[in-house]
């Protein structure tokens, strides 16, 4: 996904920079120029915002447990199509973030600590859960 989002930006860029040159740029060798800095900017950009994805790709399993029970189970991240066991997340570098249908819950990864906080909204109230995850280092 980021990287089709990566290549809308650059497409962008180029039809920017064509429409800079054509409007603004009397000679050729002024519009090589304009191309040469525009280019360059849009590289950096999308430099940029590679590195501040990270390395996270492919998929991994995180074992989880609750802390009371001591009952464990495991979510399946997948990096590269941005789901938690096949439901749409907000993976950032801080915490992962998804929406359970089947059980209503609202459930959030953080990945410093291994903590994860489930939501459950109910029409008196709900309730949070807190358990455990094991985290790759």
């Amino acid at each position: 996904m980021l990287r089709r989002y990566i290549g809308e930006i650059s497409a962008n860029l180029g039809a920017v920079c064509v429409s800079i040159a054509a409007r603004y740029v009397g000679t050729t060798a002024r519009a090589r120029l304009w191309f040469q800095l525009l280019a360059g900017i849009a590289a950096l950009t999308a430099g940029t915002a590679v590195c501040a994805v990270g390395a996270d790709h492919g998929e991994t399993a995180i074992t989880c447990t609750n802390p009371i029970s001591g009952t464990s189970w495991q979510i399946r991240v997948d990096y590269d199509r941005g789901t938690v066991d096949s439901y749409p997340a907000r993976i950032g570098d801080a915490k992962i973030s998804w929406h359970d249908a089947t059980d209503g819950g609202n459930y959030t990864l953080d990945r410093k600590s291994g903590n994860l906080t489930v939501v459950v909204a109910s029409s008196t109230g709900g309730y949070f859960l807190h358990d455990r995850c094991k985290l790759e280092n």
